[in-house]
């Protein structure tokens, strides 16, 4: 087997190689030392005005020199970190593909967090046997601990999503990886009690969560956690009325029993919008509340409509609404059927569309 031993770096284009930074401070900080003590040693009463006005323009030279290659240093590893973070961000919620399964996608977030393009929310979508399985979700609070928590949901879900044939079992999954992520962070924050008491971050912290499986019929069927239910597209904007969902991850078990709801039909070429609470929660500098059904529907009767397009159309009205900035969270996934129409029987499609959820059985 062959091995490859590196050697040392060549220079690229015969460019000669630039000093280290640690030896341009030295030599910097020698020249600040010396000026400084020329101009100590020989005062302008003393030396004259040329002398003195040299000196006093070396020590400023040098003074200024020094700022400004510590700037561009810092503004490098600045830039750098920005890059490393991006990349993390992406990688943590990549981007949904534009076309799944014969589903148009699309997807955005605005985070609270400055500088950041990941906060407390999660959004996911997978092909697999049984149909496109999305998730969206909410994790209370923000910064590095609700990533955390997003990162553990998204790695169960991508997993979960291909090996459970139901969605009560996706489900159980991602509340497993909460349980474990939440024991993780009480032992490091109270190595000493061994991560139990009210104190625990598992007392307090919750995530809502919508599930939802898209056939190939267009039939949806979900299960939702103390999520926002989604508003169907077509012609105008509605609400799905999913009846009264589980209560949050965390906080309390799941019930025994996670009989997926059969909520609705999507027709081809209708919009379905999902969203995390921090859309309809948007306030003006008025203290009202962002109007997400109305600019929805002035969104659906502006045909034909795109979920890039709603996606983008969304935000921009909720950064108009919020000032510039939003103080919670926001994540849109956006999806339109673009299969092609399924056989039905005469007055299945219309009675399919509106059909309400069965509200599931509970122990």
């Amino acid at each position: 087997m062959n091995t490859l031993k590196a050697g040392p770096p060549r220079r690229a284009g015969g460019r000669a190689r630039r000093l280290p930074r640690s030896v341009v401070a030295v030599l910097l900080g020698l020249w600040l030392v010396l000026v400084t003590c020329w101009e100590l040693a020989c005062p302008l009463s003393d030396a004259g005005v040329v002398p003195g006005l040299a000196t006093c323009t070396g020590f400023l030279l040098a003074v200024l020199v020094l700022a400004g290659w510590l700037r561009s240093g810092l503004l490098r590893e600045l830039r750098r970190a920005k890059e490393v973070a991006r990349a993390a961000q992406e990688v943590l919620l990549r981007p949904l593909p534009a076309r799944l399964d014969g589903l148009a996608l699309a997807a955005g977030q605005l985070s609270a967090s400055r500088g950041a393009s990941v906060g407390g929310d999660l959004y996911e979508a997978v092909a697999t046997e049984d149909g496109v399985r999305v998730v969206i979700g909410d994790v209370r609070g923000h910064g590095l601990p609700a990533i955390a928590v997003v990162a553990a949901l998204l790695g169960s879900f991508r997993e979960a999503a291909h090996d459970e044939s139901e969605l009560g079992g996706v489900l159980r999954r991602l509340e497993r990886a909460l349980q474990r992520n939440l024991r993780e962070r009480a032992r490091d924050e109270h190595p000493a009690s061994g991560g139990a008491g009210p104190d625990t971050p598992s007392a307090e912290e919750f995530v809502t969560v919508l599930l939802l499986e898209i056939r190939q019929d267009g039939e949806v069927l979900a299960l939702n956690c103390g999520h926002p239910w989604p508003h169907r597209l077509s012609g105008t904007a509605e609400q799905v009325a999913g009846g009264e969902p589980l209560p949050p991850l965390g906080p309390f078990p799941l019930p025994v029993e996670l009989p997926a709801r059969r909520c609705m039909r999507l027709l081809p070429g209708e919009l379905l919008v999902l969203h995390t609470d921090g859309a309809e929660d948007a306030r003006n500098a008025h203290g009202e509340f962002f109007p997400l059904r109305e600019v929805l529907g002035r969104t659906a009767a502006a045909r034909p409509a795109s979920p890039a397009a709603v996606v983008e159309g969304v935000q921009r009205e909720l950064l108009r609404h919020a000032g510039g900035r939003v103080r919670d969270d926001v994540a849109l996934v956006v999806l339109r059927n673009d299969r092609l129409r399924m056989p039905v029987q005469p007055g299945e499609q219309a009675v399919a569309a509106r059909r309400p959820c069965p509200e599931p059985s509970r122990r």
